[in-house]
C-alpha cells in the first residue's frame, strides 16, 4: 500500500472519530428534578430542563448540574454561648430547596457551605439573647428565627430554605446532673402533695361517712324509741280500758299486788328487803275480800300485827316472800271456810262503804 493511500486511511478515521464524538457532545439527556446550566464560549447560555437537548459541540458547554428536589443537610454540632455565660452544643438541621439553578450557580460558589456558615452565625446571634431554660424550652421560637433570617439571606442564592430544626441542645454535665437534681426533687415535692391531697380526701370522705352514720344512727334510735314509748302507751291504755271495762275489784288489784313481790326479790344481791308500808294495805284488802267478818276494825288491827309482825321480823327477801304466801293462802282458806259457813259472798262494795 502506498503511503498516500495509508494518509488518507487515517485522515478518514481521524474525520470518524471527530464526527462520532462531536455528536455525542452535541446530543444531551438531562434527567427529571435536575437543572443543567449551559455556556456558550464561556458566557452563560441557557438552563436545560428534564429531556432531549441538541448543544453546538465546541461551542455550547455544560457547566454544572444542579438538583432541583429538597435536600437535608444536617451540620456539626455547634458550641453556642448563651446569656447567662453557660455553653450548649446546638446540633441542626437544614431543609432547603434550590428555585433557581442560575443564582445557585453564578451568585455563590459553594451554597451549602454558605448555609452552614450563615446558621452557626445566626444560632449564636440568636442564642445568645437567651438563658438556658429559654433555650432548652424556646425550641419553635429558634426555629423561627433561624428559617426568616437564612430564607431571607439565601433568597438571591436562588435557595428557598422550608426549615430549620434544632436536633439537639446538650447543656454541660455539671448543668445536667442539676437540672435532673431540681427534676427530682420537683416530682418528689409533686407526690407529696398529691399524696397529702389523697389523704386530706381520704379523712374527709371517712369523716362525712361517720357523721352521716352517726346521724342515721341517731334518728334511728330517736325513731325505735318513739315507737317503743308509742307500743307501751297503748298497751297501758289497752290495760288501763281493760281493767275499767272488767271493773276490777280491790281483790285483784290485791292479788297483782303481791305477784310483783317475786319480782322485787327475785335479785340476789338484794340483802335487805324493805317492806312498804302498803303491803299491810294489801293485806287487809285480801282479808276484806275472802273473810266475812262482822267486826272490820278487829279485822284491820289483826292484819296490821300481823303485817307488822312481819315486816319487823323478816330481814331476807326470800323469807318475806314466803311468809306473805303463807299469809295470803291462810286468808285463803279463813275466806272460804268463812263463805261456806255463811252460804253467801261478801261484798267489797259494802267493805268500802263501811
Amino acid at each position: 500500500m502506498e503511503p498516500g493511500q495509508i494518509i488518507g486511511i487515517v485522515a478518514l478515521v481521524v474525520l470518524a472519530i471527530f464526527v462520532i464524538s462531536a455528536i455525542g457532545r452535541a446530543v444531551r439527556i438531562v434527567p427529571q428534578a435536575v437543572a443543567v446550566i449551559v455556556e456558550r464560549l464561556g458566557r452563560y447560555s441557557r438552563t436545560m430542563d428534564a429531556g432531549l437537548h441538541l448543544l453546538i459541540p465546541f461551542i455550547d458547554k455544560v457547566r454544572a448540574g444542579v438538583d432541583l428536589r429538597e435536600q437535608v443537610v444536617s451540620f456539626a454540632p455547634q458550641s453556642v454561648i448563651t446569656s447567662d455565660n453557660l455553653v450548649v452544643e446546638i446540633d441542626t438541621v437544614i431543609y432547603f430547596q434550590v428555585t433557581d439553578p442560575r443564582a445557585a450557580v453564578y451568585e455563590i460558589a459553594n451554597y451549602i457551605l454558605g448555609i452552614e456558615q450563615l446558621t452557626t452565625t445566626t444560632i449564636r446571634n440568636v442564642i445568645g439573647t437567651m438563658d438556658l431554660e429559654q433555650t432548652l424550652t424556646s425550641r419553635d421560637q429558634i426555629n423561627g428565627q433561624l428559617r426568616g433570617v437564612l430564607d431571607e439571606a439565601t433568597g438571591k442564592w436562588g435557595i428557598r430554605v422550608n426549615r430549620v430544626e434544632l436536633k439537639a441542645i446538650e447543656p454541660p454535665m455539671s448543668i445536667k446532673d442539676s437540672m435532673e437534681k431540681q427534676m427530682r426533687a420537683e416530682r418528689d415535692r409533686r407526690a407529696a402533695i398529691l399524696t397529702a391531697e389523697g389523704v386530706k380526701q381520704s379523712q374527709i370522705l371517712t369523716a362525712e361517712g361517720e357523721k352521716q352514720a352517726a346521724i342515721l344512727t341517731a334518728e334511728g334510735q330517736a325513731q325505735s324509741a318513739i315507737l317503743r314509748a308509742e307500743g307501751e302507751s297503748r298497751a297501758i291504755l289497752q290495760v288501763f280500758d281493760a281493767i275499767h271495762t272488767g271493773d276490777a275489784d280491790s281483790k285483784l288489784l290485791a292479788y297483782q299486788y303481791l305477784q310483783m313481790l317475786p319480782e322485787i326479790a327475785k335479785n340476789d344481791a338484794n340483802k335487805m328487803w324493805f317492806i312498804p308500808t302498803e303491803f299491810t294495805g294489801a293485806l287487809k284488802a285480801v282479808s276484806a275480800g275472802f273473810g266475812h267478818i262482822d267486826e272490820p276494825e278487829a279485822l284491820t288491827k289483826g292484819a296490821n300485827r300481823k303485817a307488822y309482825k312481819l315486816e319487823s321480823a323478816l330481814t331476807d327477801p326470800r323469807e318475806a316472800l314466803a311468809a306473805a304466801k303463807r299469809e295470803a293462802a291462810e286468808a285463803t282458806e279463813d275466806a272460804t271456810d268463812a263463805g261456806s259457813r255463811s252460804g253467801r259472798r261478801p261484798d267489797p262494795n259494802a267493805e268500802k262503804g263501811q
